[in-house]
């Protein structure tokens, strides 16, 4: 079995922009980093900063993503069922896949897939293709997601493997 530390991530820099302030002087550069992090393990993060170099920005997109990061629920490498995440005029459908398929997405959803750790899914961005906000719309896809033993918490019923664990 391979153990995964906690403190190694995965950082994929979604969006770089050349903000542009003009002044009396002249004009005035600085550059917007939108980031998406992760542990490969269920747990992701996504920020954006904001420097008047390219490096900082991104450093400051990552520390911010990094302390924003949420555990999401998932079933081997894909997610447990199909689920639609909605964000400004962006749509995102984000379905399971069967064991082999890779990870069917575009752009801001696939890094942010693949910060999470899931191998295979399908998804299909609908509406705006705007990055930031897909990138939350899909954010608020997995957040809605549960696991068997968190919908069966909320039931106030067992899963199998607590009967199981009982009996012995």
């Amino acid at each position: 079995m391979v153990e995964k530390r906690e403190d190694i991530f995965v950082d994929h820099v979604v969006k770089v922009r050349r903000v542009t302030k003009v002044t009396k002087g002249g004009k005035r550069f600085s550059f917007s980093a939108f980031v998406v992090t992760g542990n490969q393990d269920g747990m992701v993060g996504v920020a954006s900063g904001k420097s008047k170099e390219v490096s900082s920005a991104i450093a400051k997109a990552i520390n911010k993503a990094r302390k924003r990061m949420v555990r999401i629920a998932l079933r081997d490498k894909t997610v447990p069922y199909a689920v639609v995440g909605k964000h400004g005029a962006s749509t995102v459908v984000i379905r399971p896949a069967s064991k082999g398929t890779g990870v069917i997405a575009g752009g801001a959803v696939r890094a942010i897939m693949d910060a999470v750790g899931i191998g295979d899914v399908l998804s299909k961005s609908i509406g705006s293709s705007n990055g930031q906000n897909v990138a939350k719309a899909t954010l608020n896809a997995l957040a809605k997601m549960r696991s068997a033993g968190q919908l069966a918490h909320l039931r106030g019923i067992k899963t199998v493997k607590e009967m199981v664990g009982s009996a012995l």
